[in-house]
């Protein structure tokens, strides 16, 4: 008779498949708590004690960890020595190994467990069991989810057996499963530090020795960066923060990015916020008494780049906003949530993608790299801790805000001006100088090579609104000015004040320069690169 080992710590339809598999003819071996589950549901069961010969042993510790065992699952059935092995040392063969591992996931999240109950968690048995089966899939059949019941069921009625096909896909499966165990204790154990008194749990590293990932494919994406270029979205295993697609095309990895850019800008703010969006620079982005407020502001402050653009929201799309929206063309759009009536108006346009969170998708648990960038480049892997732009979530001017280096107070609405600009600057391709009023951008100088070339391709972004446009506008630049040029071009082209980390050579010459032209000028002291 067939052989099937089942040893589970997820029970869900385990009576059921083992009723099933002994009405095929299967033997049924288990250990522990499977074993009686079975034996109370009337089926007859070999316990593992009877294979090996020797009890349970050591809190279960040890117990399928026997010759009797994995010689019974590992025997290639082609190989008359394996067979001859076998038969002298009286190895029955194992055809099925139906295994599930201690739920090491579920006792790690609780981050009261004890170290000592966390490590009676690391399954040692169970997954020597599931390798050695895939090793031999072949021969063995291995099953690690009860999802996969029954289609195995089907698999083992039809003619000629289990596929090849089928038997290899199990086997992937199953060392997905282990590699996903061991990098999920690995995870866990860098939280742990060991001192005198014992082991003490605490926050992961952010930066940890080793960076175990692990990732599966959720969706294939419409294209990469160009059409040639295959691409897909990866997240983490189990339940996370996710997204819903509720219109439109299929998304691109640009889309994808630029949609990410629009949303880390609109977060920074309490009030209604829209960003307009193209290949990740914000071409404008504004605030506004509601959501078409912002949204028009933002489109307006640079309309001919808004064209085809991707737009984010931080307050729900209502009917104003969506017929704001569709009155021009966009790429895609992301919001909180959709009005049931704007969706009717959205849907007028059906190419238009229309991106909102998927709360259903997540347990509640920030995913692992939540607070990290990780970016490859030829020959390795960039990892850094994620930008944020704490110092303009204070109040400014404040104790904690910015320090003012000139001679000239910034007035009360440009200190506004200037909050609302370095907000905005933090999520520009460097180097950038960048133009703002008080509730949107006016002009932006993205990804130059030198400050002054940003000021001119800020000046020329703002001649389509007029000769004066940034004249009494506040300026953003999101590194320091390392010669005066830049902040003359700056005084040239209106502005009034400035603000920028500070921290040059030059700064005492800068700072002149801004005297000398009347402006006010702060220093943040912090940096906001974006490569």
């Amino acid at each position: 008779m067939p052989r099937a080992l089942l040893s589970v710590s997820d029970k869900t339809g385990l009576v059921d498949f083992a009723r099933a598999l002994a009405h095929r003819g299967f033997d049924l071996v288990s250990t522990g708590g499977t074993a009686r589950i079975l034996q109370q549901a009337g089926l007859p069961v070999i316990g593992i004690s009877e294979v090996t010969g020797f009890p349970e042993m050591m809190d279960g510790r040890v117990k399928t960890l026997h010759p009797l065992v994995h010689g019974g699952i590992l025997a290639r059935r082609g190989r008359s020595d394996d067979l001859a092995a076998a038969a002298r040392h009286r190895i029955t063969l194992i055809d099925l190994v139906v295994v599930n591992l201690y739920p090491f996931v579920q006792t790690a999240s609780n981050p009261d467990t004890p170290f000592e109950t966390l490590i009676e968690e690391i399954d040692i048995g169970g997954p020597s069991l599931v390798r050695a089966a895939a090793k031999n899939f072949e021969d063995v059949l291995v099953v690690v989810s009860p999802s996969d019941y029954a289609e195995v069921l089907d698999e083992l009625d039809r003619s000629g057996g289990p596929s090849r096909e089928f038997r290899f896909g199990l086997a992937r499966k199953a060392f997905a499963q282990t590699g996903r165990y061991d990098t999920a204790i690995a995870s866990t154990l860098e939280t742990i530090a060991a001192g005198p008194d014992g082991f003490t749990r605490g926050a992961p590293p952010l930066l940890p020795a080793a960076l175990p990932i692990d990732l599966r494919k959720v969706r294939d994406l419409r294209y990469g960066e160009n059409p040639h270029q295959p691409a897909a979205l990866y997240q983490e295993f189990g339940p996370h923060p996710g997204f819903k697609v509720l219109q439109g095309k299929a998304l691109s990895y640009t889309n994808l990015l630029d949609l990410d850019a629009a949303a880390r800008i609109v977060v920074e703010f309490s009030e209604p916020a829209a960003a307009v969006i193209k290949h990740t620079n914000p071409c404008g982005a504004a605030t506004g008494a509601g959501a078409a407020d912002a949204y028009v502001r933002a489109r307006e402050a640079d309309s001919v780049a808004a064209f085809g653009g991707i737009v984010g929201l931080n307050r729900a799309i209502d009917v104003d906003t969506a017929r704001a929206i569709v009155s021009t063309f966009i790429e895609a759009v992301t919001a909180p949530s959709v009005d049931e009536d704007a969706r009717a108006v959205l849907a007028t346009k059906p190419n238009l993608r229309v991106v909102v969170p998927d709360a259903t998708s997540t347990d509640g648990r920030a995913p692992a790299f939540e607070n990290l960038e990780i970016r490859s480049i030829v020959g390795g892997v960039l990892v850094q801790s994620r930008d944020e732009v704490r110092e303009a979530h204070t109040p400014w001017p404040g104790a904690d805000g910015p320090k003012v280096v000139t001679r000239r107070q910034p007035t009360a609405d440009e200190w506004q001006a200037l909050r609302f600009a370095w907000r905005i600057c933090a999520h520009v391709k460097s180097n950038t100088v960048m133009f703002a009023a008080a509730d949107r951008t006016l002009a932006i100088g993205a990804g130059q090579m030198s400050r002054v070339d940003a000021v001119n391709v800020a000046r020329m972004k703002a001649e389509s609104l007029g000769a004066n446009a940034l004249v009494g506008s506040v300026a953003a630049s999101d590194a320091f000015f390392p010669f005066r040029d830049g902040l003359d071009a700056v005084a040239a082209a209106g502005a009034t004040a400035v603000v920028q980390p500070g921290g040059s050579v030059r700064d005492r010459d800068v700072i002149a320069a801004a005297d000398e032209h009347g402006l006010a000028m702060v220093f943040t002291g912090r940096r906001h690169f974006r490569h």
